[in-house]
């Protein structure tokens, strides 16, 4: 099911790119193409490299792009395996909690093996888009036992 994006639309774009695998970039829809399923972006943290930096502007594939997730409550503290996404060179990663020391938690990333420490503010909890709908990954993991 392909969702239909206007104008405006703030977003989020998967980066297929080697060492950005899995990670989505906040986004706003400028236009949708005639010819296809192509959308004209401009990104929220992305920036043109020279003297005047200014927001990138990109044309991606409909199968790159999705909603926002929604921005329920953010929770006060996560525990071990919770999914989350962290907030790390200007996009959000998918990964786990494995541990918390203090204020930080640590998060192992799947797709790069990696584990990284980071405050509260920098996680969300994360979320699936299954058919259209945002479904936490807790709750899937609840129906799933």
């Amino acid at each position: 099911m392909e969702e239909k994006f206007v104008k405006g639309d703030k977003v989020e774009v998967c980066s297929k790119q080697v060492g950005f695998f899995g990670s989505y970039f906040e986004a706003k829809v400028l236009s949708k193409l005639p010819c296809g399923s192509f959308y004209k972006v401009k990104y929220k943290n992305l920036v043109t490299e020279g003297e005047d930096p200014m927001p990138l502007i990109e044309i991606i594939s409909a199968d790159e792009i999705r909603p926002m997730p929604p921005k329920l409550f953010q929770p006060s503290t996560f525990r071990r395996h919770d999914k989350v996404d962290a907030f790390d060179l200007d996009a959000w990663w998918f990964g786990e909690i494995i541990g918390q020391k203090g204020d930080m938690f640590s998060v192992y990333f799947p797709t790069t093996n990696d584990v990284c420490e980071y405050p509260l503010e920098r996680l969300r909890r994360h979320f699936d888009l299954v058919n259209g709908h945002w479904v936490s990954s807790a709750a899937r993991q609840q129906r799933a036992s």
